[in-house]
């Protein structure tokens, strides 16, 4: 090999190394959930945290949520969007197996649930059987 063609060859490595592929950003989020966060707000003792974690190239939503102090046994938790602090929207992803804390797990997101997601407009609801459209509440945030 000539030194013209180790210097091709140096130069056709360097150019792969900037084209492979990207990394996948992960997005670490959380929520702080209490009574005073609900639309109606409630005067409910509960109080609870959710992390959550995204995976911008899979579009992969995790999370696990730990709550206690609740009215009663949580009967559902959702993701609930696009909604800013202060209003109200409904479910856009599931919380399964909600019904004791803590609960994890995950799901893939749409686009546009992605970018709602990314811009604050999530929440997390953790509804009771006192409280079905919700004992406490918190904003996804970054």
């Amino acid at each position: 090999m000539n030194s013209m063609q180790v210097t091709l060859a140096a130069v056709a490595l360097g150019a792969m190394a900037f084209t492979g592929p990207s990394f996948a950003e992960k997005v670490a989020m959380k929520a702080t959930l209490n009574g005073a966060s609900e639309v109606p707000a409630t005067t409910s003792k509960g109080t609870g945290t959710a992390d959550v974690d995204f995976d911008t190239t899979s579009k992969k939503l995790s999370w696990k949520l730990n709550y206690s102090g609740l009215s009663g046994p949580a009967t559902a938790a959702h993701f609930h969007g696009p909604a800013e602090p202060g209003k109200n929207a409904g479910v856009a992803v599931a919380i399964p197996n909600a019904g004791s804390s803590p609960a994890e797990g995950s799901a893939t997101l749409t686009d546009a649930q992605a970018a709602d997601l990314l811009a604050g407009k999530y929440y997390v609801n953790v509804h009771t059987k006192d409280n079905p459209g919700g004992e406490i509440r918190g904003q996804v945030t970054k």
